[in-house]
């Protein structure tokens, strides 16, 4: 099985209404039983719900020195989310766990492969 990542990705000037206590708990709910469904298909490995990108520091190497910066790597409108890691038989079975999980939450889902797993064509060339 390969493994792949089901990115979420979020707009901000897709802002949406402040969800009430009950409909969060109703989203939460609901998730569960997906992330359930997938545990129990073999599917699920680990998934995460990020902070706001202003809440990131970027970390990386110049002229030798090693810096810290504050704020998100890229500067854009779209944004990371959170994501899912699952183990998928192929493509179409990835994209149907994404779609699953996009009707729940109502955000984009990107979908790719990890690369260098046994089941990756030509992985450990």
């Amino acid at each position: 099985m390969a493994k792949y990542l089901l990115s979420v990705h979020t707009a901000a000037e897709q802002t949406r209404a402040p969800m009430t206590e009950e409909e969060m708990r109703q989203a939460y709910a609901q998730l569960s039983v997906l992330e359930k469904e997938m545990g129990a298909a073999g599917a699920w490995v680990f998934s995460g719900r990020l902070h706001d990108p202003d809440t990131a520091t970027v970390v990386r190497v110049s002229d030798g020195a090693v810096l810290t910066t504050d704020g998100p790597f890229v500067e854009a409108k779209e944004h990371l989310g959170g994501f899912y890691v699952i183990e998928a038989e192929d493509l179409d079975a990835a994209l149907g766990w994404a779609s699953k999980v996009t009707a729940l939450i109502n955000a984009p889902i990107e979908v790719r492969p990890f690369a260098g797993f046994a089941a990756e064509p030509g992985a450990g060339a």
